[in-house]
């Protein structure tokens, strides 16, 4: 799958998203009739090494990374409790290759909050983690409307 695949099937499978670019990522907000000025983040792609994100080397030609964040139980249910935050520039403690195309895995900076990635997904790939990817949706759905309700 491509980058402008996946963006096509999310805005095409989701409601209410604003994709929008931002810090060398193309960044999904859930934000039903612009309530918010941003909405709440959904799932990002980036394509481009940060500043303090360089664990999967997106400077490789045609590389980039999907990332979502989900729930608290559901992440420690696929890998175990969640790291510790990195100090700025580093990387969650762990055994991940960050590298690593087409699979699974906490995300090098954000995975202390629940975040997770994956470099070059594949169709097949992104069939399989569909459940995780509607989770980290409601999870975006439900942090707008607790923002909402508070009118931040």
């Amino acid at each position: 799958m491509d980058q402008m695949l996946l963006t096509k099937t999310l805005l095409e499978k989701f409601e209410a998203l604003g994709p929008q670019p931002a810090y060398g990522e193309l960044t999904f907000y859930y934000n039903p009739a612009q309530k918010l000025k941003r909405g709440t983040y959904f799932c990002t792609i980036k394509n481009q090494d940060g500043p303090n994100d360089r664990a999967s080397d997106l400077s490789r030609a045609d590389v980039w990374r999907f990332n979502f964040g989900l729930p608290k139980k559901r992440f420690e249910a696929m890998f175990g409790p969640k790291p510790v935050r990195p100090s700025k520039g580093e990387t969650i403690k762990g055994h991940w290759d960050f590298r690593a195309f087409d699979r699974l895995m906490p995300h090098p900076v954000y995975g202390w909050m629940g975040w997770v990635c994956i470099l070059n997904p594949r169709s097949e790939t992104i069939a399989s983690i569909w459940p995780d990817i509607e989770c980290a949706y409601e999870k975006a759905k439900a942090g707008f409307e607790k923002r909402a309700l508070k009118g931040v």
